[in-house]
Protein backbone atom coordinates (compact mmCIF):
# COMPACT_ATOMS: atom_id res chain seq x y z
CA UNK A 1 0.00 0.00 0.00
CA UNK A 2 2.78 2.40 0.72
CA UNK A 3 6.11 2.58 -0.59
CA UNK A 4 8.13 5.31 1.02
CA UNK A 5 7.09 8.34 3.06
CA UNK A 6 9.32 11.15 2.58
CA UNK A 7 9.39 14.37 5.00
CA UNK A 8 10.00 16.01 8.10
CA UNK A 9 11.48 14.03 11.29
CA UNK A 10 9.30 16.14 14.55
CA UNK A 11 10.18 13.00 16.77
CA UNK A 12 12.86 10.49 17.21
CA UNK A 13 14.18 7.89 19.75
CA UNK A 14 15.84 4.36 18.80
CA UNK A 15 12.28 2.30 18.72
CA UNK A 16 10.13 4.83 16.92
CA UNK A 17 9.74 8.04 14.24
CA UNK A 18 7.16 10.17 13.49
CA UNK A 19 7.42 11.85 10.26
CA UNK A 20 5.27 14.33 9.13
CA UNK A 21 4.27 14.99 5.72
CA UNK A 22 1.13 16.85 4.41
CA UNK A 23 0.41 17.92 7.87
CA UNK A 24 -0.09 14.34 8.60
CA UNK A 25 2.27 12.72 11.55
CA UNK A 26 3.01 9.13 10.61
CA UNK A 27 4.54 6.85 13.58
CA UNK A 28 7.18 4.45 12.09
CA UNK A 29 8.27 1.71 14.43
CA UNK A 30 11.90 1.62 13.25
CA UNK A 31 15.06 -0.72 13.97
CA UNK A 32 18.61 0.47 15.49
CA UNK A 33 20.01 0.19 12.07
CA UNK A 34 17.76 2.84 11.02
CA UNK A 35 18.01 5.14 13.68
CA UNK A 36 21.84 5.26 13.26
CA UNK A 37 21.13 6.24 9.58
CA UNK A 38 19.05 8.83 10.16
CA UNK A 39 19.95 10.12 13.91
CA UNK A 40 21.67 13.29 12.73
CA UNK A 41 18.46 14.17 10.04
CA UNK A 42 15.88 16.94 9.92
CA UNK A 43 14.07 15.57 6.62
CA UNK A 44 14.22 12.23 5.35
CA UNK A 45 12.58 9.26 3.23
CA UNK A 46 12.09 6.09 5.17
CA UNK A 47 10.22 2.74 2.96
CA UNK A 48 7.61 1.80 4.68
CA UNK A 49 5.43 -1.86 5.31
CA UNK A 50 2.08 -2.28 6.72
CA UNK A 51 1.69 -4.53 8.92
CA UNK A 52 -2.49 -4.93 9.42
CA UNK A 53 -4.14 -7.11 12.04
CA UNK A 54 -7.08 -7.18 13.71
CA UNK A 55 -6.91 -4.69 16.06
CA UNK A 56 -3.90 -2.27 14.97
CA UNK A 57 -2.49 -1.16 11.66
CA UNK A 58 1.36 -0.54 12.37
CA UNK A 59 3.80 1.08 9.93
CA UNK A 60 7.50 0.42 10.07
CA UNK A 61 9.89 2.50 8.84
CA UNK A 62 13.38 1.75 6.55
CA UNK A 63 16.17 4.04 6.25
CA UNK A 64 16.88 1.95 2.77
CA UNK A 65 15.65 -0.78 0.59
CA UNK A 66 17.83 -3.45 1.26
CA UNK A 67 16.91 -3.57 5.50
CA UNK A 68 13.14 -3.24 3.98
CA UNK A 69 14.05 -6.20 1.58
CA UNK A 70 15.65 -8.53 4.25
CA UNK A 71 13.02 -7.77 6.91
CA UNK A 72 10.19 -9.11 4.37
CA UNK A 73 12.61 -12.30 4.03
CA UNK A 74 12.62 -12.27 7.22
CA UNK A 75 9.06 -12.03 8.70
CA UNK A 76 8.20 -14.53 5.88
CA UNK A 77 9.71 -17.24 7.62
CA UNK A 78 6.99 -19.10 9.96
CA UNK A 79 7.59 -18.08 13.71
CA UNK A 80 9.25 -14.42 12.85
CA UNK A 81 6.73 -11.65 12.79
CA UNK A 82 7.49 -8.12 12.49
CA UNK A 83 8.82 -7.70 16.30
CA UNK A 84 11.19 -10.42 16.23
CA UNK A 85 12.65 -9.03 12.66
CA UNK A 86 13.12 -5.70 14.03
CA UNK A 87 14.66 -6.79 17.18
CA UNK A 88 16.77 -8.80 14.75
CA UNK A 89 17.72 -5.98 12.88
CA UNK A 90 18.44 -3.72 15.89
CA UNK A 91 20.56 -6.32 17.48
CA UNK A 92 23.05 -7.37 14.67
CA UNK A 93 23.50 -5.27 10.82
CA UNK A 94 21.39 -6.14 7.76
CA UNK A 95 24.43 -7.67 6.18
CA UNK A 96 25.55 -8.99 9.50
CA UNK A 97 22.56 -11.16 9.56
CA UNK A 98 22.85 -11.72 5.51
CA UNK A 99 26.10 -13.36 6.45
CA UNK A 100 24.97 -15.33 8.84
CA UNK A 101 22.01 -16.99 7.01
CA UNK A 102 24.10 -17.44 3.44
CA UNK A 103 26.89 -18.99 5.87
CA UNK A 104 24.93 -20.84 7.76
CA UNK A 105 26.19 -19.65 10.91
CA UNK A 106 23.74 -20.89 13.13
CA UNK A 107 25.19 -19.52 16.72
CA UNK A 108 25.48 -15.90 15.25
CA UNK A 109 21.55 -15.98 14.72
CA UNK A 110 20.72 -17.83 17.74
CA UNK A 111 22.90 -14.89 19.75
CA UNK A 112 19.58 -12.64 19.12
CA UNK A 113 17.02 -11.54 21.33
CA UNK A 114 14.27 -14.29 20.77
CA UNK A 115 15.75 -16.59 18.05
CA UNK A 116 16.43 -19.86 19.22
CA UNK A 117 18.42 -23.05 17.53
CA UNK A 118 15.09 -24.29 15.86
CA UNK A 119 14.03 -20.47 14.74
CA UNK A 120 17.92 -19.77 13.35
CA UNK A 121 17.53 -23.37 11.51
CA UNK A 122 14.54 -22.56 9.77
CA UNK A 123 15.90 -18.68 8.54
CA UNK A 124 19.34 -20.62 6.99
CA UNK A 125 16.63 -23.12 5.54
CA UNK A 126 14.02 -21.02 3.86
CA UNK A 127 16.33 -17.98 3.08
CA UNK A 128 19.89 -19.31 2.59
CA UNK A 129 19.61 -19.03 -1.35
CA UNK A 130 16.88 -16.13 -1.77
CA UNK A 131 19.80 -14.04 0.23
CA UNK A 132 22.94 -15.14 -1.71
CA UNK A 133 22.56 -12.80 -4.04
CA UNK A 134 21.28 -9.67 -2.00
CA UNK A 135 22.93 -6.96 -0.58
CA UNK A 136 22.19 -4.85 2.47
CA UNK A 137 23.67 -1.15 4.33
CA UNK A 138 26.03 -0.69 6.42
CA UNK A 139 26.19 0.54 9.66
CA UNK A 140 27.04 4.35 10.74
CA UNK A 141 28.10 5.34 13.62
CA UNK A 142 26.02 7.63 15.37
CA UNK A 143 27.98 10.00 18.09
CA UNK A 144 27.18 9.70 22.13
CA UNK A 145 24.48 12.13 23.19
CA UNK A 146 23.67 13.34 26.89
CA UNK A 147 20.50 11.15 27.11
CA UNK A 148 22.39 7.66 25.70
CA UNK A 149 20.97 5.86 28.45
CA UNK A 150 17.59 7.02 28.60
CA UNK A 151 17.15 6.37 24.83
CA UNK A 152 19.12 3.47 25.26
CA UNK A 153 15.88 2.09 27.79
CA UNK A 154 13.19 3.88 26.32
CA UNK A 155 14.06 1.91 22.94
CA UNK A 156 14.36 -1.37 25.17
CA UNK A 157 10.98 -0.65 26.62
CA UNK A 158 9.49 0.23 22.90
CA UNK A 159 11.03 -3.22 22.12
CA UNK A 160 8.61 -5.12 24.52
CA UNK A 161 11.15 -5.34 27.80
CA UNK A 162 10.01 -4.31 31.06
CA UNK A 163 11.37 -1.18 32.51
CA UNK A 164 12.87 -2.51 35.73
CA UNK A 165 14.50 -5.76 33.40
CA UNK A 166 15.97 -3.35 31.00
CA UNK A 167 17.21 -0.79 33.14
CA UNK A 168 19.39 -3.22 35.25
CA UNK A 169 20.44 -4.63 32.12
CA UNK A 170 22.00 -0.93 30.95
CA UNK A 171 23.45 -0.44 33.86
CA UNK A 172 25.45 -3.44 33.99
CA UNK A 173 26.39 -3.10 30.75
CA UNK A 174 27.56 0.35 31.71
CA UNK A 175 29.43 -0.71 34.62
CA UNK A 176 31.59 -3.34 33.16
CA UNK A 177 33.13 -0.85 30.25
CA UNK A 178 35.31 1.84 30.88
CA UNK A 179 34.52 3.09 27.11
CA UNK A 180 31.92 5.96 26.58
CA UNK A 181 29.82 3.71 24.43
CA UNK A 182 26.88 5.37 21.97
CA UNK A 183 23.28 4.88 22.03
CA UNK A 184 23.71 1.79 19.77
CA UNK A 185 26.24 0.45 21.48
CA UNK A 186 24.15 0.24 24.67
CA UNK A 187 21.31 -1.24 23.01
CA UNK A 188 23.50 -3.65 21.24
CA UNK A 189 25.15 -4.90 24.42
CA UNK A 190 22.28 -5.07 26.39
CA UNK A 191 20.21 -6.85 23.80
CA UNK A 192 23.10 -9.99 24.25
CA UNK A 193 22.35 -9.69 28.09
CA UNK A 194 18.62 -9.77 28.02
Amino acid sequence: MYAYINGKLTFKCPAYVILETGGIGYQLHISLHTFIAIKDQENCKLYVWLHVKEDAHTLYGFADEGEKRLFLHLISVNGIGPGTGRMMLSSISPIEIQEAIVKGDVDQIKRIKGIGPKSAQRLIIELQDKLQKEGSGTLISAPLNNTAREEALSALMMLGFAKIAADKAIDTVLKNTSETLSVEQIIKTTLKTL
